[in-house]
């Protein structure tokens, strides 16, 4: 496995998306615990993408304008419900002095379907994972299976920093509640923008 595999993988984490929104305001709302909750649902949401990818099945909705479709669309509904879900009172970005106890269950499965219903993923790791896996590797099957696994286990770290870096943020925003409004409609507002962007998108 390579160096520069390594290091554009980091970069990739690094960059907000919608794992990244939702574990930051998980990390805000209920504190670190609940953070790193929501980075491994994140992180478990990758896995359909990557075997899509390793089998060549995402192959199928590069050609299939229907099976796209339909995922692109319940993204983007998803998307939007995490919008509003971020707005209402006692929603997912409503923060109290002490973390509010959580089904750490129901916070994975939100991160996870916001990249098993991300359509893109699949595509991404189709044109992601085969650049560092050079043609004459006898099993390519099991080096992309291990470039995958590396690349879960960098997501979940970012992650869990991000979380981390959120919850730390708590005190600060909870003792500013014009802070807080402002936090909750540009996290709603972002989410609303990513689901809008998808619905227009082509590919």
């Amino acid at each position: 496995m390579s160096i520069e595999f390594i290091l554009t993988a980091i970069v990739v984490c690094l960059l907000p998306g919608t794992g990244v929104l939702y574990t930051l305001a998980i990390g805000l709302a209920r504190g670190f615990r609940a953070s790193i909750s929501a980075a491994f649902g994140c992180t478990l949401g990758i896995v359909p993408a990557a075997f899509a990818s390793i089998i060549g099945l995402a192959a199928i909705f590069h050609t299939s304008a229907l099976a796209f479709q339909t995922l692109k669309y319940l993204g983007v509904a998803y998307l939007l419900y995490m919008a509003w879900a971020m707005l209402r009172t006692g929603g997912a970005l409503s923060i109290s002095e002490k973390p509010v106890a959580s089904s750490h269950i129901r916070i994975a499965v939100s991160g996870a379907l916001l990249n098993v219903l991300n359509p893109k993923l699949s595509l991404f790791f189709l044109a992601f994972l085969p650049q560092f896996v050079p043609a004459t590797t006898e099993n390519a099957t099991e080096a992309l299976v291990t470039h995958a696994a590396v690349f879960m286990g960098l997501t979940f770290i970012t992650f869990i920093g991000y979380g981390a870096c959120a919850a730390l943020a708590r005190d600060y925003v909870i003792s500013r509640p014009t802070v807080l409004k402002w936090i909750r409609r540009s996290f709603a507002g972002t989410f609303g923008f990513l689901g809008l962007r998808l619905a227009f998108s082509e590919r």
